[in-house]
């Protein structure tokens, strides 16, 4: 026990004090807000960017009033052109397109004759905000000819509104899943950031002892499988170490210093969406969300991520560890990375495909129970009320699968750390099991 302390601690040293990892501590934080900022800057700046188009309208069925300026469209009117001199007008200047619509009042017809040139192929985005204009003139036109009453169609609209309540007669807000699933999938994409980046470490430490003949003089006085815990657990202090420190001074940069520059990173909101806030506001939903905030078990989640977190990475790193000892240089390890990194994107993809729809079925909990999968999908679904026991259940699972991995590892890095100069096979590394 006191040597795998001693690993422990060297391998922790070793980390923290190397000095890509010094600078890497430090520049981490800033390249993540440089990262938030910049991606905060494109997105307002594809969203608040005004476009300028001109239309020629040769339609009867249309008028000013389906060309009105938004913050987002100008519009210039060109009616009096015919196309060809209004395409040359517009063709060189800096408008984003010309939008012509025939000679046609046939209201069947004229909205698949509808034209729209420009220079380079328009936004999805901006093809639907045109034509929404144009369908709702349209749709009116068409009600008018059908004697339909278009005050009566309005007053016929109603919109219905489902109060969830739980068996027990308590209310329940339809926007908490979504904020619960949120929570879910940050959680299970830090835990799979974190075995990606410091699992590979654990890997390069293994190959760089290995080649540097080190591990020759150190295997002689420990055992594989003491040394091979040690460099895990070595690795993951540091990494939790390294973490710990981005999130607090991203933390505070984030909340002192880009305030200071000027730099507002708050999301964009769109009508729609003010317009449903406001509602919410009106119908006091909003105190019935935050009072189901607070109702979040909180501590299970946190518990449980730390739990999860900690069982991941130690299952993937004795992988790595593996990896390490198998090869004698890190281009070797690519025939390996594939089935390691599969079961972390399959836990991704039932997160996303299984999870979201059905929580509680089937699939999700049998993935939620797998150890390779586990640290992703029960993070996704604790949030939405995974029960105890199998939280219970999956972590106990987790745990005894890293003792057996260490120990199947182990078997391998016994022989691996010795060999030099072959690439092993499938079929080798299964003989180094039986040594």
């Amino acid at each position: 026990m006191e040597k795998l302390k001693l690993i422990i601690v060297r391998e922790f040293l070793a980390k923290v004090r190397n000095k890509t990892f010094i600078v890497m501590t430090i520049l981490g934080p800033l390249l993540m807000l440089g990262m938030i900022a910049l991606m905060t800057f494109i997105t307002k700046s594809s969203i608040d960017k005004a476009r300028t188009i001109s239309y020629v309208n040769k339609s009867e069925l249309f008028s000013s009033e389906q060309f009105k300026n938004t913050e987002s469209l100008k519009f210039i009117d060109l009616s009096h052109l015919n196309i060809e001199t209004a395409t040359v007008t517009v063709k060189d200047t800096d408008q984003y397109g010309l939008l012509y619509i025939p000679n046609n009042n046939v209201i069947n017809e004229v909205g698949t004759k509808i034209q729209f040139f420009s220079n380079e192929s328009p936004s999805v985005i901006f093809t639907e905000k045109i034509e929404r204009r144009l369908n709702k003139r349209l749709g009116l036109l068409k009600m008018k000819e059908l004697n339909v009453d278009i005050e009566k169609v309005e007053a016929s609209k109603i919109r219905s509104e489902i109060q969830l309540q739980n068996f027990e007669g308590e209310e329940t807000s339809k926007f908490i899943n979504e904020i619960k699933l949120v929570i879910g999938t940050i959680a299970g994409y830090f835990i799979m950031l974190f075995i990606l980046i410091y699992g590979a470490m654990v890997m390069r430490s293994v190959i760089e002892e290995k080649t540097s003949r080190i591990i020759e003089v150190i295997v002689s006085s420990v055992k594989p499988f003491q040394l091979m815990l040690g460099k895990v657990l070595g690795t993951a202090g540091a990494g939790i170490l390294q973490f710990i420190i981005w999130g607090v001074v991203l933390s505070i940069l984030y909340l002192f210093l880009l305030p200071a520059l000027g730099i507002n990173t708050s999301p964009q909101v769109s009508q729609e969406q003010l317009e449903m806030a406001k509602e919410i506001a009106a119908n006091s939903k909003i105190e019935l969300l935050i009072q189901e905030l607070w109702q979040l078990p909180i501590a299970t989640i946190l518990i449980s991520f730390l739990l999860f977190f900690i069982g991941g990475f130690l299952l993937y790193s004795s992988l790595y560890a593996a990896i390490g000892a198998a090869v004698d240089n890190e281009t070797d390890t690519q025939q390996f990375m594939m089935p390691v990194i599969m079961p972390l994107m399959l836990g991704i993809y039932v997160g996303f495909a299984v999870v979201i729809n059905d929580p509680h079925g089937t699939l999700a909990t049998t993935f939620s129970m797998i150890p390779f999968t586990s640290p992703i999908v029960m993070m996704m679904r604790i949030p939405l009320g995974a029960p105890l026991w199998q939280i219970v259940v999956s972590l106990v699972l987790l745990f005894l699968t890293f003792l057996g991995m260490i120990w199947f590892a182990a078997k391998i890095y016994r022989v691996g750390i010795l060999m030099y100069g072959k690439k092993p096979s499938y079929k080798e590394l299964y003989k180094w099991l039986k040594y």
